[in-house]
């Protein structure tokens, strides 16, 4: 018989980019006691990674769990960028309801509009979250009414329309249930969750069934599965099946040596757990998301839908360059494969793919902020390997047409620049599908188009709206191929020679475009050390050196001067790098170079790919 269990809640905190999912978590740890009153807590310490705290964003959804009267509320934190948009679907699986932050200021976003989406869908119980009211251009009434306009949209059932609203500065640490009432502290929002989030429901008696939604995984014990109980009761020893709905061949045998809960931010072992626990089991080296793990007796998987299918695709290869080896701790192709096949355990929207080549990988993934955060995190490591041009990954229908990822591209910019976003996406293949106004004086444009039109397109955005426009995409299943795109108007200004960059070499090269190098830096011949003004690719000299003679003096170099190189970060190097062109990444240093360094094997390369495209 099924039944509730009404000391536990399990609720994920849902949001666009930005609006303050985990700095809500952070103070919902805090207000319920999980942290002694003298210790010191980072900030936004649900975001355990480097780069999730210098990018300010979630990557991987987190689990934790605080106390709130005698009821364990289970929180998940999840991402809000779309290109982690699998882990948000997901962890959905695991709860009964989510709070939907929304910032008060920016009102409902299209990722916004994405994740609440799969949670109407789901029929989870909403709490709506109006955060950042202390902001100075707080607009929470205006919000509100975006909000229940979006619910509209998604064709809210009324029970869903009628969700409770709190307003809250999680900054501050207080929320409140009326813009009137007197901030203090968190418990507003408490309370709201006891009342608005139902109850995990199941049958104690029946077969246990635990469905694994996310992967963790420990150097020391390996993959770590981690899933709520649905039915009956999960124990340590105790034998089990693993089933998944996706495989029906799957059932394998297995036994469940660790099982852990989840407190404030640890997890601790338990000898059993119920109904509606959320539970982490390690112990099963081959556990995958989406499997079910039963008892023997009843071996029924749950239902569950399937990992988003990755979109974009680079080459990951070992580092050849002249000067490769000289920075990296670990840069053998045995040391990029295992680095690679190990980053699986814990992301699953990730494939990697072996080449004809030992030296290259083909690795996918859902997007560039996807990909780029798997190359920072390995050059941090002490890896040294080089990167191709993303690609996007092509499909066919049934009449053998050829299909390719679209993505609905939503575009905030002043007005003034409406006219050049709409002309440079225009170019790139982009379909203009609405135009109207947004807050604050802003245009809002809804394009459809290709996702290969958007590679490489961020930094040259940002420019074009002089840092004021803000740019969200989602992905849009796949379309019919839109035809070719020209990524990159100029060319690359290439080292002729191996060396050492010289002021008077870089003095001359300036004038032919923009330089990413500056003096004293090594070079090589076939690297890309800067822009060129021009559609063609030059080669420079950059190690000349002025020939001293008696009527010249060496201290007139001194007089040149040179404009400060740009340096590019990884994201603009790899929306830089053309078809033909590698990015060199060390753990101190990011190359671009030319795939053929030798100048007469390039050109005899290109004079092929010439001649084929012609017949």
């Amino acid at each position: 018989m099924r039944t509730k269990r009404n000391d536990i809640r399990n609720i994920a905190i849902i949001a666009h980019v930005d609006h303050g999912k985990t700095t809500l978590v952070d103070e919902l740890l805090k207000q319920s006691g999980v942290f002694r009153a003298n210790q010191e807590v980072a900030e936004r310490v649900m975001d355990s990674n480097d780069i999730e705290r210098e990018r300010g964003i979630t990557i991987l959804s987190k689990n934790t769990a605080v106390y709130y009267k005698d009821t364990k509320i289970n929180i998940i934190d999840t991402p809000g960028h779309a290109d982690f948009g699998g882990e948000v679907e997901r962890v959905l699986k695991m709860v009964n309801g989510v709070v939907l932050v929304v910032d008060a200021f920016e009102g409902p976003m299209p990722q916004t509009k994405f994740v609440l989406k799969k949670a109407l869908e789901l029929n989870l119980s909403v709490i709506v979250c109006i955060n950042k009211i202390d902001r100075p251009e707080a607009r929470p009434l205006e919000v509100i009414d975006e909000v229940l306009e979006l619910f509209m949209d998604l064709d809210a059932s009324d029970e869903q329309l009628d969700c409770p609203f709190v307003f809250a500065s999680a900054k501050a640490g207080y929320a409140v249930r009326d813009l009137a009432d007197e901030p203090k502290n968190m418990v507003p929002l408490f309370e709201t969750i006891l009342e608005h989030i139902p109850a995990p429901e199941g049958d104690p008696d029946a077969g246990t069934q635990v469905l694994i939604s996310t992967i963790d995984y420990n150097e020391y014990v390996g993959r770590i599965g981690v899933g709520k109980v649905d039915n009956g009761e999960i124990r340590v020893n105790m034998d089990a099946v693993m089933v998944n709905a996706h495989d029906p061949e799957k059932q394998q045998k297995v036994k469940i040596s660790k099982l852990y809960e989840f407190d404030g931010l640890t997890k601790v072992e338990v000898k059993s757990a119920g109904i509606g626990s959320i539970v982490a089991i390690s112990g099963i080296a081959d556990i995958h998301i989406g499997d079910t793990i039963c008892s023997p007796e009843h071996p029924e998987p749950i239902p569950f839908q399937k990992i988003s299918e990755p979109t974009i695709a680079m080459q990951f290869v070992v580092n050849d360059s002249p000067l490769a080896g000289q920075e990296g701790k670990y840069v053998t192709s045995r040391h990029l494969r295992d680095r690679l096949f190990r980053e699986l355990n814990t992301d699953v929207s990730l494939r990697v793919e072996e080449t004809d080549s030992t030296e290259s990988f083909k690795v996918s993934g859902r997007g560039e902020l996807h990909l780029s955060g798997l190359i920072e995190s390995m050059r941090r490591e002490g890896y040294e390997f080089a990167v191709s041009k993303a690609e996007v990954l092509y499909h066919t229908d049934e009449n053998g047409k050829k299909l390719e990822p679209m993505e609905l591209a939503y575009v905030d910019v002043p007005e003034e620049f409406t006219g050049t976003v709409i002309e440079k996406l225009s170019q790139r293949k982009g379909e203009l599908l609405n135009m109207g106004s947004a807050t604050g004086g802003y245009t809002r444009l809804e394009f459809s188009i290709p996702s290969r039109g958007l590679i490489g397109y961020r930094g040259e955005f940002l420019t074009d709206t002089k840092g004021n426009g803000i740019l969200n995409t989602i992905f849009d299943g796949y379309g019919p191929y839109k035809g070719d795109i020209q990524y990159r108007k100029q060319g690359s200004l290439i080292a002729f020679e191996s060396g050492e960059a010289v002021t008077y070499g870089l003095f001359a090269a300036q004038e032919r475009g923009t330089l990413f190098i500056g003096p004293g830096e090594k070079v090589y011949a076939g690297m890309v050390i800067g822009q060129n003004a021009k559609s063609d690719d030059i080669e420079l000299n950059v190690c000349k050196k002025k020939h001293l003679t008696n009527t010249r003096a060496s201290g007139s170099d001194d007089a040149l001067t040179l404009t400060p190189p740009r340096v590019l970060s990884l994201e603009q190097s790899l929306e830089f790098i053309d078809t033909d062109e590698l990015l060199e990444v060390t753990p101190k240093s990011l190359r671009l170079r030319k795939k053929i360094l030798d100048p007469t094997m390039r050109k005899r390369a290109m004079m092929n790919k010439k001649s084929q495209a012609n017949n």
